[in-house]
């Protein structure tokens, strides 16, 4: 259902459900839940990338788990709905950088699980589709990052139409980061994942929180008062005087591997 590998700081998640096209059930979602706290716990893990085993990265939900949910109420559909939207939100804010490996087709939730990660590598093999609409139903739970990524004109197109998007569509809306060729797919997230090991772990948190704080905000002299705070405070931390330090006397930072 999921397989998990730790390597050289890296913690590959890979979605195991190729008979269903790595579709959502209950048991994926509270599987990549603690999978996701778990890395989160640990410091040696530096970089997270997202996959899906077989043909598609995700198909969103799984048929017998509609089924099941169709004769839910509402405190069973809210439970449900809460625990899809609190594994999104655990990879969300994951201190560590994400990046989603896009290879094949990408439906409904599994949108969710691409949007949610800073980077998406994708092929030209991938596609999308925001479905809910032709079943009746609203992309809700996935809403607060497919909108962040893709920008609200957009979302109001595909979330009203449900209709099927290709890869280089993804690529111009900022759904994917990168459109690479399928044979080039590993090879150019490895060259984001040397980028990454070579920053700070710390910065990596401090920065992906201080993005959440300064996103969509305008400039104001709280805001500016507010950055200022944070690289002062992180110009004294102790990783930060390791960086300038190695800056200064022209060698490797002591966080970086030798691959790095």
């Amino acid at each position: 259902m999921l397989k998990i590998d730790k390597k050289d700081g890296i913690a590959r998640v890979t979605l195991d459900r190729p008979e269903v096209r790595n579709a959502f059930d209950d048991e994926l979602i509270s599987s990549l839940t603690k999978a996701f706290k778990e890395i989160e716990a640990d410091d040696a893990i530096r970089v997270v990338i997202l996959a899906g085993n077989g043909p598609a990265f995700c198909a969103g939900a799984d048929l017998n788990w509609m089924k099941r949910m169709s004769s839910y109420d509402y405190d069973d559909n809210l439970a449900d709905a809460e625990a899809l939207a609190q594994m999104l939100a655990t990879l969300d804010r994951m201190p560590k950088p994400t990046i989603a490996r896009v290879h094949g087709p990408v439906f409904a939730g599994g949108t969710g699980l691409v949007a949610a990660c800073d980077i998406a590598v994708g092929t030209p093999e991938a596609k999308f589709c925001l479905s809910e609409a032709k079943l009746g139903l609203s992309p809700a739970t996935i809403s607060p990052y497919v909108i962040r990524a893709m920008g609200e004109r957009e979302a109001r197109r595909y979330f009203l139409t449900a209709e099927v998007f290709d890869a280089a569509e993804a690529f111009r809306i900022g759904m994917l980061s990168l459109l690479v060729p399928a044979a080039e797919l590993d090879s150019s997230i490895e060259k984001l994942v040397g980028h990454l090991l070579a920053g700070g772990p710390e910065a990596h948190a401090k920065i992906k929180d201080l993005i959440r704080t300064v996103a969509g905000h305008t400039a104001d002299d709280p805001l500016i008062a507010e950055t200022a705070r944070r690289i002062a405070e992180i110009r004294v931390s102790p990783e930060g005087r390791e960086g300038i330090a190695s800056f200064l006397e022209k060698r490797k930072a002591s966080w970086c591997s030798k691959k790095s």
